[in-house]
């Protein structure tokens, strides 16, 4: 811990050594350093519903995680704003169902693993056309999943200034590592969620619209619409299915699924000190799954370095029609499911965030501009429920 503490103090370190280097007005011609942001944050849950068991069993899981994105600018001959960014995640889980692909096992602790997501990404902006265009590429590896995505966007504002339109496409080519429950397992293995069982390929495609108009100083709304296409393997090689007659088998789904989700954001400003955040989404899938959710944070300026942001969220679905219960499907069933994600429930979400902004910064640093401190509570109508808290710290 004392090494991780004095490397984050070493970078703020050069990055503020980096930042006094353009401390004039003028727009950097150099790549000069914008901001960083470090977060940590800790998320536990519990629930009876796993689907390593078939719908049934333990779904404790903790995940620490980590994440540093660091942002560059750099202006270039016609003045167009380039922005570079560079993230890193770090995740690390322990999970009490992941021990249960192997029935037989007689582990005291949760299985764990880790989870590393870095990714990379650039804008260029052109004030005078009101244009900007972006990109990049993303990654990410556990063990028995790997993704790698890549996005190209643009965007466009109205001659007034006051709306954009933004179309941005998405495309995630992922390998699933084909681990079976140990007993559906048909290659002779007899252990190692880690041995040689081959993958098989999931890709997602997504195109997502998006207008955002300013109606005036204290009121902006924004409108998304997005259209995904999934095609490959999307099931989940080790989630189990018991029929009725109490045999098991391998979760078995469609492999094509198309996505719409259309929604809406709204911010009004009551003054200078509180501001209303509010969303809605609905959505719908050739699953026959449909949810809505609704969303509102409204945060308050105590002071002029501290705010407070309570937030709460519905949402609530119906079941997808490949989903039954524990011994509730048949051999006469094509597809099948046991996954509580995709049965008939509602949740709520709420808690409250605190963000300080000292005038000179944070512990002396002056360029360390931001702490921000969320804490959030999660409960399922079928049971499950979370709790998570982050921490965010800003250098500028």
């Amino acid at each position: 811990m004392k090494k991780i503490i004095i490397s984050v103090v070493a970078l703020f370190g050069i990055f503020n050594a980096k930042a006094q280097e353009n401390t004039n007005n003028e727009q950097p011609k150099k790549l000069t350093f914008d901001e960083a942001n470090l977060v940590s944050s800790y998320y536990k849950q519990d629930g009876n519903n796993s689907a390593v068991t078939g719908g049934i069993g333990s779904e404790k899981l903790t995940d620490v995680s980590n994440t540093i994105d660091v942002t560059m600018i750099k202006y270039d001959k016609k003045d167009r704003k380039n922005k570079f960014n560079v993230s890193v995640g770090i995740d690390h889980y322990t999970s009490a169902s992941s021990d249960m692909i192997d029935l037989k096992a007689n582990s005291s602790a949760s299985h764990a693993d880790n989870r590393i997501y870095p990714a990379i990404s650039w804008s260029r902006e052109n004030t005078d056309k009101g244009t900007t265009l972006m990109a990049g590429v993303s990654t990410s590896f556990e063990f028995d999943y790997a993704s790698y995505g890549a996005n190209i966007g643009f965007s466009q504002k109205t001659a007034n200034r006051m709306g954009e339109f933004t179309a941005k496409f998405q495309a995630y080519l992922d390998q699933v590592k084909l681990i079976a429950p140990i007993e559906l397992r048909t290659n002779g293995s007899t252990g190692g969620e880690h041995e040689n069982n081959g993958t098989s390929g999931r890709n997602t495609f997504a195109l997502s619209l998006a207008y955002s108009q300013i109606i005036n100083q204290n009121f902006q709304v924004e409108f998304l619409a997005d259209g995904v296409q999934q095609t490959g393997y999307l099931s989940l090689p080790f989630h189990r299915v018991y029929f009725n007659d109490n045999s098991v088998h391998q979760e078995a789904l469609p492999d094509k699924r198309f996505k719409i989700p259309l929604g809406v954001r709204a911010n009004y400003f009551l003054g200078d000190k509180v501001i209303m955040r509010a969303y809605y989404r609905y959505y719908t899938d050739d699953w026959g799954l449909k949810s809505n959710t609704f969303s509102l944070e409204t945060p308050v300026k105590v002071s002029p370095f501290v705010s407070v942001s309570p937030f709460y969220r519905y949402y609530s679905q119906t079941a997808a029609k490949y989903f039954a219960p524990y011994q509730r499907h048949t051999a006469f069933d094509d597809f099948y499911t046991s996954n509580y994600d995709l049965s008939k429930f509602d949740s709520h979400f709420y808690g409250a965030g605190i963000r300080i902004s000292p005038k000179n910064g944070l512990f002396g640093v002056e360029r360390l501009n931001m702490l921000e401190i969320r804490y959030g509570h999660y409960t399922k109508s079928i049971g499950m429920k979370s709790d998570i808290i982050s921490l965010n710290l800003r250098f500028k």
